[in-house]
């Protein structure tokens, strides 16, 4: 009993001192706290870029394959699928940071800039596959709902807005939200273009402490803690649009 007693002894104090020196210490928390918020702030505006562009492209794909229309649009859609969906997420961040937006100067703090131009590259890619998610469950509409709006007189937007995409969102809820859930986790490569998200923050301390173990397994800790609560977030929605069906 003393021996198991003095083992628990040393390791909660091995333990404690490597907590102390990891987070406690110089305030190094900081890092970890200040990283969560700009991953949330990359997070949140590339789910919104990515949500918008993927109804336009879905819409547009829709359109050009019920009705052979906006030709021209639907080839500019499927170079950039083709494009976006066929190169690493980490190749597309570097070229929008070291390529498109290396003169991009608009906002005071270049924190700032870096979190827009992440947002904004985050956001492109992740409406690649929005786009495909959303046009699969156009695609399993039955197309006599579209024939009943145009017969209502409602124009062919109109039929798209009131009948056939809130069904197709719905059906396709789980999997916009496995999507957004993966976008969440991938802004982890941010660190790339030196933006101080979440991940940096903890190599920040591991580069200070020399201790990688517990750096790391809190930022770990924190993106399961995070997909948790969306998840969860997710899952109230779903069953909620289930009662109102």
């Amino acid at each position: 009993m003393a021996t198991i007693q003095t083992w628990f002894l040393g390791h909660w104090t091995t333990f404690s001192e490597a907590f102390y020196l990891n987070f406690i210490k110089s305030a190094r928390w900081h890092y970890l706290v200040d990283g969560l918020w700009v991953t949330l702030l990359v997070a949140s505006f590339a789910i919104l870029i990515g949500a918008l562009l993927g109804f336009i492209v879905a819409i547009i794909r829709s359109t050009h394959d019920k009705h052979g229309r906006l030709r021209f649009l639907n080839f500019v859609c499927k170079i950039y699928l083709t494009v976006i969906r066929g190169t690493p997420m980490v190749v597309q961040l570097l070229i929008g940071y070291f390529v498109i937006f290396a003169t991009f100067n608009v906002f005071e703090k270049p924190l700032y800039d870096k979190v827009f131009i992440a947002a904004v590259m985050f956001g492109v890619n992740s409406g690649a596959y929005v786009a495909e998610i959303i046009r699969s469950g156009i695609s399993s509409i039955d197309t006599g709902q579209m024939e009943a709006g145009r017969s209502l007189g409602l124009s062919y937007l109109q039929t798209l807005k009131f009948i056939i995409l809130p069904q197709a969102v719905k059906n396709v809820l789980p999997a916009l939200g496995n999507e957004f859930i993966v976008l969440l986790k991938e802004t982890s490569v941010a660190g790339y273009i030196a933006l101080p998200d979440l991940t940096k923050g903890g190599d920040i301390i591991r580069s200070q402490t020399y201790s990688a173990f517990l750096p790391f397994f809190a930022v770990a800790l924190v993106y399961l803690v995070l997909v948790m609560i969306f998840t969860s977030l997710l899952g109230k929605l779903e069953r909620r649009l289930q009662s109102h069906a």
